[in-house]
């Protein structure tokens, strides 16, 4: 930073800290609304789905052989075979978009291509089969029809365009990622396949939401801790019994490596987003939600393209979605709308935003969030016409 932009700075920090609103009620609202909300994300998602996601981040990066990463995810892998894996991982993942970043910087560190990987970031919180029954259950079928159908294709979709922009510089990246042929594992496939196993069973079951009414997810919800502690004892045993020290320590550095480059840039993200929105269902950001909600009536293209950027920056958790959506409709939302927020939101955040650009470069994070954002306008308007 040149003495010239030190300048600036300090001069932009002083005007702030002048002409800040000390006194307004709202500001002062806003404040509390970010730590409030700061605090609700580290009781809430920090210990038993991003810890989790994190160790599984560093394991990816640490024992996934470049070769199986290359094969099933990189740019020269069957396109077909890339891209089926990668849009429905979100039926197993029910993870928000901040928990798929450690997941994603995991596998796109490992040599998977920027398609694939740009599939699996968007499909891991948005297809959400809880969420998606939820969206049918209180929203309507055809609102959860088209959010389930939205989200498999705009995954695809998203993939596919990112890996034809970025078609140079993916073939740069598959000759540096190269491996040499012959490398020996140290395990046996099914070994590694138990370990991982046991720790995405642990981040699904933990995370495991309260269905709301009797059913397969509700058994398995009265058992999730019963089920999360066996995976967790899976993970224990195998990382003790099939792995030596070296490897552990390997897969420690690594787990940290992505811990400091993700949580404090996501905690700030956190804090950032209260302030501007508040928690979700509470009018207490420094925005009103009167203006969210007069903004977003009707099916204009406006009102769609308001919905898309305010669920893109607003930051929502697994499941939390549809009743704030229930209840911004029951204040005259539009359908599309609805459904812009719906295919916007849940994948994206201004938290998870900033991780991405620490992750994946300044370019490749705006092209990513435009194409959500475009999307989940332009569908959000055919639903709106059809329904």
């Amino acid at each position: 930073m040149s003495e010239l932009q030190k300048l600036l700075a300090i001069i932009a920090v002083f005007l702030l800290a002048y002409f800040m609103p000390a006194e307004s009620g709202r500001f002062q609202s806003a404040i509390l609304e970010a730590f409030r909300m700061l605090n609700d994300y580290a009781r809430e998602h920090v210990l038993l789905c991003l810890v989790p996601a994190l160790f599984i981040a560093g394991a990816i990066s640490t024992f996934i052989r470049q070769q199986a990463v290359m094969k099933y995810l990189g740019a020269e892998a069957n396109k077909v075979l890339a891209y089926c894996v990668a849009s429905v991982s979100g039926t197993i993942l029910a993870v928000c978009s901040c928990t798929v970043l450690p997941l994603f910087a995991g596998i796109y560190s490992r040599g998977a291509g920027i398609g694939p990987a740009s599939a699996f970031l968007y499909s891991g919180p948005a297809i959400n089969v809880l969420a998606i029954i939820l969206t049918a259950r209180i929203l309507g079928v055809e609102m959860g029809v088209a959010r389930a159908v939205g989200a498999v294709v705009f995954s695809i979709v998203i993939g596919l365009i990112m890996a034809f922009i970025y078609r140079k510089e993916e073939a740069a990246k598959k000759e540096a990622f190269a491996m040499p042929v012959g490398e020996e594992p140290s395990r046996k496939l099914w070994q590694e396949m138990v370990y991982f196993g046991g720790m995405v069973a642990f981040l699904v079951f933990a995370n495991w939401g309260k269905p709301i009414e009797p059913g397969l997810f509700a058994t398995v919800y009265n058992y999730k801790w019963i089920l999360a502690g066996v995976s967790l004892a899976v993970v224990i045993y195998t990382s003790s019994a099939w792995f030596v020290k070296s490897e552990l320590i390997d897969w420690r550095d690594s787990t940290w490596f992505f811990t400091k480059q993700i949580i404090p840039l996501l905690l700030g993200g956190v804090l950032v987003a209260g302030f501007l929105m508040g928690r979700p269902g509470l009018d207490a950001g420094i925005i009103p939600d009167e203006y969210v909600t007069m903004l977003v009536g009707g099916n204009s293209v406006w009102a769609n393209l308001f919905a898309s950027v305010v669920g893109a920056f607003m930051y929502f958790a697994t499941l939390t979605e549809v009743p704030i959506l229930q209840g911004l409709m029951g204040s005259g939302m539009g359908k599309g709308p609805a459904l812009s927020l719906l295919l916007a939101g849940p994948a994206l955040s201004l938290p998870s935003m900033i991780v991405l650009r620490q992750v994946m470069g300044t370019e490749k994070t705006l092209v990513y969030v435009s194409l959500v954002v475009i999307m989940a306008t332009v569908t959000g308007m055919m639903y709106g016409a059809w329904f």
